[in-house]
């Protein structure tokens, strides 16, 4: 999180920590309704890989007569609003970054929450966060189950605070990495059946597809591969293939894709960056021959609508977004470099220049990324 204001911080963080034990012990003198709310606060990717067991639990014999709840990040309101409506019945979406110093709004979301009158609340995010644990427990839940999780998104001090806010916290299993199959061990677990389904899946039904389309931005300047590399891949593709190249990306990656429009040939790649919405983002990937992308929501889109796609992967998080698990249908095929110092959560150890990539994607050379893009398109 980015402070900007301390005083609203502290006075936000105060409420944070102090309401929910209040809320817990006044909810014990009322009667809870049959509903169900699901905090899911981090990422559009993270979203992806979820999404699918919201069906799974609105059909569960457990869940079948509840009335089941989403709150979530703003950033994916359009793809749960459009896709997930008849899993759930009613949406609430935050912005996590302006909530740590707005403690009028985050009291307000307090009240919200507890007049809903939960009587479970889950919590399945391994990466736990501070704001989605006091989320949690606003609720004044009979039940709030989650995971024990780790320290990478919240402090040490305020997690022993807020772990005593939950009921029941699951230990995930050793050699349980990978965020499709943690959620899984979760439902399993909470449901107390197998969950059978083996990757995320949008359905989407196009048979026709074609076009390159590539994203080269990663969210974060420093785990980019290098806009130059992008440049010979995409002359490559041009000189070798017949396909159309699309570039895409949020408005953060308009400046990079200038930059390769700029020095490759007049009218030779769509520049679609900034121009399309979340939802048009997922049809122009599944509508794609193939998808090349940094380690970003757009190969986990790929998979989820069966488009080829290839993921540029550095090791700050190695295994636990990419690559997916062997027995994976549709999975990006991952081109990575492996290092001794991979899982180290982006917290690189070698010093590079603010402008140049960690050298765990500066490694992987253009090569490798065009030998598997040529025999992934001479496939289709």
């Amino acid at each position: 999180m980015h402070i900007t204001n301390r005083t609203l911080f502290r006075l936000t963080r105060f409420l944070l920590l102090n309401i929910p034990p209040l809320l817990i012990f006044l909810s014990k003198f009322r009667r809870p309704k049959k509903r169900l709310l699901i905090v899911k606060t981090d990422a559009i990717g993270d979203y992806i890989l979820f999404r699918n067991y919201i069906e799974i639990v609105k059909q569960s014999e457990l869940y079948k007569d509840y009335e089941i709840d989403l709150l979530g990040n703003r950033l994916w309101q359009d793809i749960a609003i459009n896709y997930d409506t008849q899993y759930v019945n009613a949406f609430f979406f935050v912005n996590l970054e302006t909530l740590y110093q707005a403690p009028l709004t985050t009291l307000t979301w307090a009240l919200r929450l507890f007049r809903k009158k939960y009587l479970q609340v889950l919590q399945p995010t391994q990466s736990r966060t501070f704001i989605g644990d006091a989320l949690a427990a606003f609720s004044g839940a009979r039940n709030i189950i989650g995971f024990e999780g780790t320290t990478e998104r919240i402090n040490q001090k305020y997690k022993t605070k807020t772990d005593k806010f939950y009921t029941q916290l699951l230990k995930v299993p050793p050699g349980t990495i990978f965020e499709f199959e943690v959620s899984r061990f979760f439902f399993e677990t909470l449901l107390n059946k197998p969950v059978t389904i083996d990757r995320p899946i949008i359905k989407i039904k196009n048979t026709n597809k074609n076009g390159v389309v590539i994203f080269p931005g990663a969210g974060a300047s420093k785990r980019n591969w290098e806009a130059d590399k992008f440049l010979s891949l995409i002359r490559l593709i041009l000189t070798h293939t017949s396909q159309s190249v699309y570039i895409a990306g949020g408005h953060q990656e308009l400046l990079l894709a200038a930059y390769l429009v700029k020095n490759l040939p007049a009218g030779g790649v769509n520049n679609l960056t900034g121009k399309t919405s979340l939802l048009q983002m997922i049809e122009l990937i599944d509508n794609a021959a193939l998808v090349i992308s940094c380690e970003t929501s757009a190969v986990h889109i790929a998979a989820a609508t069966e488009t080829k796609s290839i993921c540029i992967l550095g090791g700050g998080h190695f295994n636990r977004f990419m690559p997916y698990s062997e027995n994976q249908h549709g999975k990006p095929l991952c081109v990575f470099e492996k290092m001794d110092c991979y899982n180290c959560n982006w917290n690189c150890k070698f010093y590079s220049h603010e402008t140049e990539p960690y050298p765990c994607i500066a490694d992987i050379g253009l090569e490798r990324v065009w030998l598997e893009t040529i025999q992934l398109l001479s496939a289709i």
